[in-house]
């Protein structure tokens, strides 16, 4: 199973991110900017946030960081069982390392992992396979390094450090060193890979772990699934950030949006409403969002920004961005 961008998210999660950005001298507001997210949610244990709240936070985070740095692997090593709750409980109760696997991925959306997951097996080994295609291009290499980071460390508390690694896998050439990756579970990685992978040894993931109690397990299993009814959303501003950020793209109209939603424009803005919200401002906020991203990322023209956020000439663009940043696109590049 796997998130849509309507899934609610444990509020744990947010909190490790911003306990992150404080250790590396980024402030809470800075984080939390346009994510709607209040600070009684996050005093709360309980508490739960939207995916797109989430991702939010994510891009505020990326935007504050350093250019140089693995920071997305860094990030996943600060989560922990214990950050999530009754599916970390489950997953540490399991009778063997591959029937945790299996419980983790049946309730994923339970997790941080914004990858689409899938088990995978041989003769020798077992693992799991990260996809990062669903993610939006621009946060897919930090997010991808985080899940990853993150499953690692998930395994090795699992297991209570015994486990034995046999591959790790990363297509292209990404942001964390081969070093730290063979640093943190004592194999040399493989870059430029067919694909991203986890691999264990896979006699060793079906041994059975000492006091495990199947009517612990059950339980806390039965708790999962009453947790993924509670964070299943139907929110349709969710729904509309997918399709800006996916097939319909940012000059997608209020018309288009209703169609790709089979809904009639004027039930779409009714909805909105309802959440607070209008398709104007959400697109907006993610032509916003990704203009940033681009500025201080990437080296493109401003004209080519500007194309690139649906903008039908750069003039527009510049108007927009003065209006949300309070300075010119060039200014802002310049600063950051």
């Amino acid at each position: 199973m796997q998130h849509s961008d309507d899934t609610l998210h444990p509020v744990a999660i947010s909190q490790v991110m911003l306990n992150f950005a404080q250790r590396h001298g980024i402030d809470r507001q800075t984080c939390l900017l346009g994510t709607g997210i209040a600070d009684d949610a996050l005093s709360s244990g309980e508490g739960l946030v939207t995916r797109t709240q989430e991702m939010r936070l994510i891009e505020n985070l990326m935007l504050a960081l350093p250019d140089d740095g693995a920071w997305g692997f860094e990030l996943g090593l600060q989560y922990h069982l214990a950050t999530f709750g009754v599916w970390g409980f489950a997953l540490r109760t399991c009778k063997t390392l591959r029937e945790a696997a299996i419980l983790g991925v049946r309730y994923l959306p339970l997790s941080t992992a914004y990858c689409r997951i899938e088990l995978v097996e041989d003769d020798d080994t077992f693992g799991i396979t990260f996809d990062p295609d669903p993610i939006p291009a621009h946060l897919r290499q930090f997010l991808l390094e985080r899940d990853m980071a993150t499953a690692l460390n998930l395994v090795r508390e699992i297991t209570l450090q015994g486990v034995d690694f046999r591959a790790i896998d990363l297509t292209g050439q990404p942001d964390v060193s081969a070093r730290v990756i063979q640093e943190e579970c004592g194999v040399l990685p493989t870059f430029a890979a067919r694909s991203n992978r986890i691999l264990v040894n896979r006699a060793g993931a079906s041994q059975p772990f000492p006091g495990y109690d199947p009517v612990l397990t059950r339980m806390l299993e039965q708790q999962c699934q009453q947790r993924m009814d509670t964070v299943e959303n139907s929110g349709i501003a969710g729904k509309v950030r997918q399709q800006l950020l996916g097939e319909l793209g940012l000059g997608a109209t209020l018309n288009d949006m209703a169609s790709a939603l089979a809904l009639s424009s004027r039930s779409l803005r009714r909805k909105l409403e309802q959440e607070g919200t209008s398709y104007r401002d959400l697109v907006e906020e993610e032509r916003r969002q990704l203009a940033l991203q681009l500025l201080t990322s990437t080296t493109m023209k401003i004209e080519e920004v500007a194309a690139h956020l649906a903008y039908t000439d750069a003039g527009g663009f510049v108007r927009a961005f003065r209006r949300w940043q309070g300075c010119s696109p060039s200014e802002y590049r310049d600063k950051h």
